[in-house]
C-alpha cells in the first residue's frame, strides 16, 4: 500500500505548523522526512497515524482517506513508532509487544498461535529474542526503543510510520535497525535527523523547512550543498561513500552559514 498526502495543513492554536504539504510514500519503499528541528516532521507524521486531525487536506492509503476507516481497521494497516514513547509500562517485554496485536482482537479475546508467532518474530527481528520476561521499566533507553519497534512489527502493518526510530540506539543497533527496515520492504515513512543515514536507507526524501515541503526526490538529487546551506544553514559537500557508493555528506563544522529561507521549492525528478 502507498501513502499520499494531499495539500495537508495542520494548525495549533490558530498557528499553521504544516502548510499545503504534498508527498508520496510509494509501496514497498522507504520514504524519509528530513529537515531542521521545528520544521514540521513529527506533526506531519502524527496526522498519518491519526494522532492529529489536519485542518485541511487528506492522508490517503492506496486512494482511501484514512479518516474514513475505523480506528481498528486503520491500525491493521498503519503502525507507528511515535517520538513521545511510553516508558512507564508495568508490563513484561512480551506483554508490551503483544499490544501490537490489539487491532486484530475482539474484546477480552485471548491470544492465539498467530499472535504468539508474530510477537516472537518481532522480538527476534529487533534483537530481543529471549528477553520477553523482563520488565519493560527495567530496560535501558535503547532496549525500550527496540521493544516499541517490535510492537509496531507485531502489528503486521502494510505501512510503518517511524518518528526518529534510531534515537537512543548505539551505532551497531542503528545499523541493524536500518538494515532491517530495508530488508522488510514495507511501505515506510520515517523521519531521521542523521542525513547520512537517510541518504543510505531511504529510496526517496522529502525535505521540510518551516512547515513546507521544499524539496523531494532521490537522496542524491535532493541532498546538495546548496540545500544544506539554505535549509540547514551549514557548509557541506557531497561525495560517494567509500564502502557503499551512497551519497555521503561531509560537513564543515567550523564555518556555519546563514539560515536564509530556501530560494524556491525544488522537486527533483525520479
Amino acid at each position: 500500500m502507498r501513502i499520499d498526502i494531499e495539500d495537508l495543513r495542520v494548525a495549533y492554536a490558530g498557528r499553521t505548523v504544516v502548510a499545503d504539504a504534498r508527498l508520496v510514500a510509494a509501496e514497498g519503499e522507504i520514504t524519509g522526512l528530513v529537515g531542521p528541528n521545528g520544521s514540521g516532521k513529527s506533526t506531519l507524521l502524527r496526522t498519518v497515524y491519526r494522532h492529529l486531525k489536519p485542518a485541511a487536506g487528506r492522508v490517503l492509503l492506496s486512494g482511501t482517506d484514512l479518516r474514513e476507516l475505523s480506528p481498528a481497521r486503520s491500525a491493521r494497516h498503519v503502525a507507528a513508532l511515535p517520538q513521545e514513547r511510553g516508558s512507564d509500562f508495568e508490563l513484561s517485554v512480551r506483554e508490551v509487544v503483544a499490544m501490537g496485536r490489539t487491532p486484530y482482537k475482539r474484546a477480552f479475546a485471548g491470544e492465539d498461535a498467530t499472535d504468539r508467532d508474530n510477537v516472537a518474530r518481532a522480538l527476534a527481528d529487533v534483537g530481543m529474542a529471549g528477553q520477553g520476561d523482563r520488565r519493560f521499566t527495567a530496560l535501558s533507553g535503547g532496549e525500550r526503543q527496540r521493544v516499541l519497534l517490535a510492537r509496531a512489527f507485531a502489528q503486521d502493518p502494510d505501512v510503518l510510520v517511524l518518528d526518529e526510530p534510531t534515537n537512543h540506539l548505539d551505532i551497531r543497533h542503528q545499523v541493524e535497525l536500518l538494515a532491517l527496515l530495508r530488508g522488510q520492504r514495507r511501505t515506510t515513512l520515517v523521519s531521521l535527523h542523521d542525513l547520512n543515514a537517510a541518504a543510505s536507507v531511504c529510496d526517496r526524501l522529502h525535505v521540510l523547512h518551516a512547515g513546507s515541503v521544499v524539496a523531494s526526490g532521490r537522496p542524491r538529487e535532493v541532498l546538495t550543498p546548496e540545500l544544506m546551506a539554505e535549509v540547514f544553514g551549514v557548509r557541506a559537500t557531497v561525495v560517494d561513500h567509500p564502502l557503499t557508493g551512497d551519497p555521503l555528506i561531509a560537513f564543515d563544522h567550523r564555518a556555519p552559514v546563514g539560515t536564509e529561507e530556501p530560494a524556491a521549492i525544488r522537486t527533483a525528478a525520479g
